[in-house]
């Protein structure tokens, strides 16, 4: 209680730092609205299991929450399902004209099995169960006409003649508040009146519940009393009377003492043991709808809120809480401070305040545009502004610099009245003189200067906003600056770079990691320590005027880090601001005391690290469901698992006490080493899977990087059909039997083969034999026609020379007749004579003969000749004849009738027609022809 205690005094110690400003500020919550559901939109009651599931009565069926995804399921009657109590394992419900319990099979399905047997009446009850409740091993099933009491598998019944309204049980006693009849208690399954008052005369009870050793009685319209004594008096608190106009319709008390109230017109208020409203959380600030029709608690301090269109989770630790502007009218929050008790905030919309004890959002005129610092200096509040830097009095604006983007403003160091201030432009000096500030722009820096630190009283770095990291020494009256660029001396990245002084080292953040400023070297080196303990991805957003440093990692996990042991004491999950982060201007400030603030968009988030606690818890996945090819199987507690070959296979996981997370397997192969990958919501579904064993791991996981302990799962697939024993054999003797029949199908192919090869080697035998006799035939009748041919040309040279001899002998016979001419008396005698002579030496008749046996010799010579010479002419193809036969001039010339003389003539003219030079011979021109 003590630490109870506790925490509602810094969250009241938060509260009064900024008033009575419960409208605007609210715990954290969650939405879920019809459409992530998927049921019907009125959810009646609410219920928190052991093992960490949630379960909504709503107005379709049942829906079951495990943390990352809603189920639904509906009674066999389809009814609208009014209450539910998650109890032992086992959710019990009511209905209309039905109550009953859902259990899991061992399939991991939920199953309903209906307690009464309402048709069995004579007549309708016509009665639903809006309430269930347990109460020493017994379930309570509330409708408006009865009470029934099931314990040990019997159920009796308890019967008012008034309208029953409420149930409550409060330590060993149950109450039962009714309409007109006052309140009972339930003694021996008996209803006995217990409070009986006008007071309570057609008043809906909406709870009764323990407070200081008294009664809290809460009402819907007339508001909370307290009884003792039997005594009901009005309970004088904040709550009261905005619950009578609101109209209460359900209440729930904290584990420290603190109220919930649900009402129909107005959302949910949150009170303190007292009545003092500490948070109202509606549809103005965020909630999907204003008519709360349950609540239900979680043991880690979540409020589940089920409305009349949607159902909200409100986290009560109370370890932050959020101021949203959901008019939109604040914007993008780049710096906050509490000066003079009012909240300065500056946005990229203008600069805004919050009054103590007021709730309103109230904008500074002329502010409008771009802020980007507030800072108090000498007791004035500084704002850097886009369009310069002015000082904010009496919350009004007064600028006293003209350069715009006042980006940082640092203090000089050994100086009380020095600061020096990056902007758009450059350096600019501010010194604060006779109660003025006299301001100078440094003109020698005209870069766009973010981030600024000092290392000493005359030396500063600076990173450019974008690009550039600079070291600058400043003369002995801070009006010139020396700029030396170190992009060149081992910095790893020259953008986004930013610059800290962390216990007198000189640190930067680069997109690569930390490194530092090394004075002996004159160089920037790694930073082995800051990589090593807050990360390298990790940058820092808070200012470091102290020992606590607030850090954002790659993962946007917000971190207090301690610089004296370097131990994160406090870690604010994402899911409370995710989306939100001003990207790149991130930035926590100190407002008061352990009280720090987050700028986010539209709004910022209080932060009290004294209080904080982690609650997000990561749980070891549990195996919810097994189907193969989307039907269910049992679920064992050994986690083995065969399943057959190629088939579908889906296992559905949860983590139901985990917060912010979600899910990621591994499948290990031969490396020692797993590879994660995420799962799309709770369900990893595998196909063609090969035969084998397989290790399934399975583990939760948040945003922040962290992990839980991991579930694993084995798998054996069976082989398929084809690779069992039995196959095996069937296949070996069927492969035997083609081995046997293909081996013989090859020994009567390679017998064929064989055979046509003996008959394919005796055809080509004979054929060779065939041809060899062939060519000796074709050389028996070349040499037949050598022979012939030798035949023919002696033959025809026979006959030339016996046409040489004839016509010597009558050239000789002719020659003598001329010369005894005159012995002739007769002159036409010896004419006739000559004459026949003549005729007898060129007779046409013999040439014809010559040419024919010439044509058997040289087989086409004269056809040939006459087609390339045509100009040759009978005579002259003669001649080429007898040149061709190796004939002698003194040979040719009888056989032509002419003189050896004349012979020659002729041999030149045909040599000219013939188109032979000089130096060629006729007679080896004409040998040659062919």
């Amino acid at each position: 209680m003590l630490a109870n205690f506790k925490h509602i005094f810094l969250l009241v110690c938060a509260m009064v730092l900024f008033g009575n400003m419960y409208a605007q500020y609210t715990p954290f919550f969650q939405n879920y609205s019809l459409t992530e559901f998927n049921a019907g939109n009125q959810n009646w009651g609410i219920s928190s299991a052991e093992n960490g599931k949630l379960y909504v009565a709503n107005d379709k069926g049942l829906l079951e929450f495990d943390g990352l995804k809603w189920r639904f399921f509906q009674l066999p009657n389809k009814t609208t399902i009014r209450s539910v109590l998650a109890y032992n394992n086992v959710i019990y419900t009511g209905s209309y004209e039905e109550f009953g319990y859902w259990t899991k099979n061992k399939k991991g399905e939920l199953v309903y099995t209906s307690l009464y047997n309402f048709q069995a009446q004579e007549k309708s009850l016509d009665e639903e169960f809006w309430e269930i409740l347990h109460h020493n091993g017994a379930i309570l099933f509330r409708s408006f006409s009865n009470l029934y009491i099931y314990k040990d598998g019997n159920i009796t019944k308890a019967k008012l003649e008034s309208t029953i309204i409420s149930c409550n049980v409060v330590g060993n006693n149950v109450y039962v508040s009714t309409l007109k009849d006052g309140v009972y208690i339930l003694q021996d399954d008996t209803l006995v009146p217990f409070i009986k008052t006008d007071k309570l005369y057609n008043t809906k009870v909406v709870s009764i519940t323990a407070f200081n050793n008294k009664l809290l009685v809460t009402t819907a319209l007339k508001g909370c009393y307290l009884y003792s004594n039997n005594t009901l008096e009005v309970w004088q608190s904040q709550i009261n009377s905005i619950i009578k106009e609101q109209q209460l319709n359900s209440f729930l008390e904290l584990e420290n003492g603190n109220m919930v109230f649900g009402t129909i017109k107005n959302g949910v208020y949150i009170t303190n043991p007292s009545g003092k409203v500490l948070f109202h959380i509606s549809k103005e600030n965020g909630l999907l709808n204003n008519t709360v029709l349950s609540l239900g608690l979680e043991k880690n301090n979540k409020l589940w809120v089920g409305l009349d269109n949607g159902v909200a989770l409100i986290d009560l630790n109370y370890n932050q809480v959020l101021y949203n502007d959901n008019s939109g009218e604040l914007g993008a929050v780049y710096d906050i401070i509490n000066y003079k008790n009012v909240l300065y905030i500056g946005s990229n919309t203008g600069l805004f305040y919050l009054n103590e004890g007021d709730d309103k959002l109230k904008f500074i005129n002329n502010s409008q545009g771009q802020v980007w610092s507030l800072k108090e200096i000498n007791g004035e509040l500084f704002c850097g502004h886009n369009n310069g830097t002015y000082l904010v009095q009496n919350k009004k604006l007064k600028k006293i610099s003209n350069s715009t983007g006042g980006w940082v403003i640092k203090k000089v160091p050994e100086s009380n009245n020095t600061y020096i201030q990056g902007t758009y432009a450059g350096l600019v000096k501010y010194k604060y003189v006779n109660g003025e500030w006299v301001v100078l722009h440094l003109g020698g820096t005209t870069i766009p200067i973010k981030f600024l630190v000092f290392e000493g009283s005359h030396t500063a770095w600076a990173a450019h906003a974008y690009k550039g990291l600079y070291r600058i020494k400043f003369d002995e009256n801070y009006e010139k600056g020396e700029v030396e660029d170190y992009k060149n001396k081992g910095l790893w990245s020259d953008y986004n770079v930013r610059v800290y002084n962390i216990k007198n080292d000189i640190c930067f953040k680069t997109n690569e990691g930390w490194q530092k400023y090394e004075p002996l070297l004159d160089s920037i080196v790694p930073h082995n320590l800051l990589n090593e303990t807050i990360g390298d991805g990790t940058s820092i957003i808070s200012d470091l005027d102290e020992d606590m440093l607030v850090t954002k990692s790659i993962t946007d996990k917000i971190s207090f880090v301690s610089l004296s042991n370097g131990f994160n004491n406090v870690e604010i999950p994402n899911i409370l601001f995710y989306k939100r982060l001003v990207v790149d201007n991130e930035r926590v400030s100190k407002i008061k005391d352990s009280v720090y603030a987050l700028n986010l968009y539209d709004g910022f988030m209080l932060i009290n690290k004294l209080s904080y606690n982690k609650q997000d818890t990561l749980q070891k996945p549990i195996i919810e469901r097994i189907e193969i090819d989307k039907n269910f199987i049992d679920i064992n507690d050994l986690d083995t698992y065969e399943f057959p070959y190629n088939k579908n296979i889906g296992i559905s996981i949860s983590a139901p006490k985990s917060s912010n997370h979600f899910f990621e397997y591994a499948i290990p192969n031969d490396s020692d080493s797993l590879n994660w990958y995420q799962m799309e919501y709770d369900k990893l579904e595998l196909s063609n899977l090969s035969n084998g064993d397989y290790k399934i791991h399975f583990r939760t996981t948040n945003l922040s990087g962290e992990v839980s302990l991991i579930k694993t799962l084995q798998l054996k697939i069976s082989p398929p059909w084809y690779k069992n024993s039995f196959f095996y054999l069937i296949a070996t003797l069927l492969i035997s039997l083609i081995i046997y029949g293909l081996h013989k199908r090859k020994i009567k192919k390679e017998q064929k083969a064989l055979h046509n090869k003996l008959i394919r080697e005796q055809e080509i035998l004979l054929k060779e034999k065939a041809i060899e006799n062939d060519k000796k035939i074709v050389q028996l009748k070349n040499e037949s026609l050598k022979n012939e041919v030798k035949l023919k040309s002696k033959q025809l040279a026979n006959t030339a020379m016996s046409l040489v001899k004839k016509n010597e002998s009558m050239l000789e016979i002719k020659k003598e007749l001329v010369n005894n001419k005159s012995v002739f008396k007769n002159v036409l005698t010896y004419k006739r004579l000559l004459r026949t002579i003549d005729k007898s030496i060129g007779h046409e008749d013999e040439w014809q003969l010559f040419e024919y046996n010439f044509n058997q010799v040289h087989e086409e010579f004269f056809n040939q000749l006459k087609s390339d010479y045509p100009q040759l002419t009978h005579k002259d193809l003669k001649i080429c004849a007898y040149i061709k036969m190796n004939l002698l001039t003194k040979e040719i010339a009888p056989l032509m009738n002419v003189s050896i003389r004349g012979l020659e003539t002729h041999r030149y003219r045909l040599k000219r027609k013939l188109n032979l030079e000089n130096d060629k011979s006729l007679g080896d021109f004409l040998r040659n022809f062919k």
